[in-house]
């Protein structure tokens, strides 16, 4: 059994049948909210930009919302591979001081992290780099999410949960869709509910607080109020609005790459439980998704993909070592599609998206 599943989109899979599966059909590489479930995706992650896209001429947006964002601003650094092996070993040792941190402590380790993922020069590399630009997914609250008492946390999600229920539509009311940018790129975001898109540039004084913003999970971790070069507000994790996303990307033409941990994308973070809210077919038309096999993630320790609950299920010691095992096998995930892109049997295996789309 092939430890990886490739689904395309209609348009992807008729471009990918003409002209062979290949790094200049292009154009986007998205990276989904999740947290440690990145992490069935990091054998991928260190084999796409540090090598398949390596020689690409053309240029590339790489987007990414929470831990997506993450991944992104790795990515777009001179050595992606020494950089995405920064935030895998950073991220998979965090440790905190109970089962129950604070808020607090989990947005200072938080920061922390992020010095060290991307410090001083990696923000110049990410800033300077022409080929691969960085887009950052923020979500501005408007509603009682912008307040940082827990109490009205809840209540703005539990009202954000009511009006998402009634229609997607409604969470227009409650946030904004704010897209930090490395300079000299041209993003367009087409929602089809409507949700505003702000687009801002990256700056050297603002990529860690865009960052810490995208994974600011409510109640969790602190939201961030001042980012440098956009209005004063209450800035939380880019997964409330684009957890794992229905919106299509331009001007370019070419075709969106996008891993992720699930073979059924969930539009927003207030669609997890909604089974009949699917993604738009406009989404997902040029969409190329690399998805760990059933076979490969059953092989895992637990059977199962990482997830925050691991923190409060697993003491530190058995949680650290299944996260590496995790970062550690899903090298073979890299290994096969490197492989498999050369010898073509990846074109062969190409399947259509396994889940209903929304015309």
């Amino acid at each position: 059994m092939a430890p990886l599943e490739v689904y395309a989109g209609d348009k992807a899979r008729e471009t990918i049948l003409k002209n062979g599966f290949t790094p200049e059909l292009f154009s986007y590489f998205l990276g989904a909210s999740g947290g440690p479930k990145w992490f069935s995706l990091a054998g991928l992650d260190r084999v796409l930009f540090p090598e398949w896209f390596a020689s690409v001429k053309h240029q590339i947006h790489v987007i990414g919302s929470s831990a997506g964002a993450f991944r992104a601003i790795c990515a777009v650094q001179n050595d992606p591979l020494a950089a995405i092996n920064r935030l895998a070993e950073s991220y998979s040792t965090t440790t905190y001081s109970s089962n129950k941190p604070t808020a607090r402590e989990i947005t200072s380790k938080a920061e922390d992290l992020l010095k060290h993922m991307v410090d001083e020069k990696g923000k110049q590399e990410v800033l300077a780099n022409e080929r691969f630009k960085a887009h950052l997914i923020v979500a501005k609250c408007l509603g009682a999410t912008r307040f940082e008492g827990k109490f009205q946390q809840l209540s703005g999600l539990a009202m954000s949960a009511a009006a998402n229920t009634v229609s997607r539509k409604n969470l227009t009311k409650l946030y904004e869709r704010y897209v930090f940018s490395s300079p000299n790129s041209q993003l367009t975001i087409t929602d089809p509910y409507g949700m505003p898109s702000h687009f801002h540039s990256l700056t050297q004084g603002n990529i860690h607080s865009a960052l810490l913003a995208s994974g600011s999970i409510p109640i969790v971790i602190e939201g961030v109020t001042q980012i440098e070069g956009a209005p004063p507000g209450m800035y939380r994790d880019g997964g409330i609005i684009d957890y794992h996303f229905d919106v299509s990307f331009g001007p370019d033409e070419g075709l969106v790459l996008y891993p992720h941990f699930y073979n059924k994308p969930i539009p927003g973070w207030f669609d997890k439980g909604l089974k009949r809210r699917v993604p738009h077919r406009s989404s997902y038309d040029n969409v190329v998704m690399l998805v760990p096999s059933p076979s490969f993630v059953a092989k895992l320790p637990y059977g199962k993909i990482p997830d925050r609950k691991d923190f409060e299920v697993l003491d530190a010691p058995t949680r650290i070592k299944y996260w590496q095992t995790v970062l550690s096998e899903t090298d073979r995930l890299g290994e096969y599609f490197m492989e498999a892109v050369n010898d073509g049997r990846l074109v062969d295996s190409i399947k259509p998206l396994p889940f209903n789309l929304r015309d």
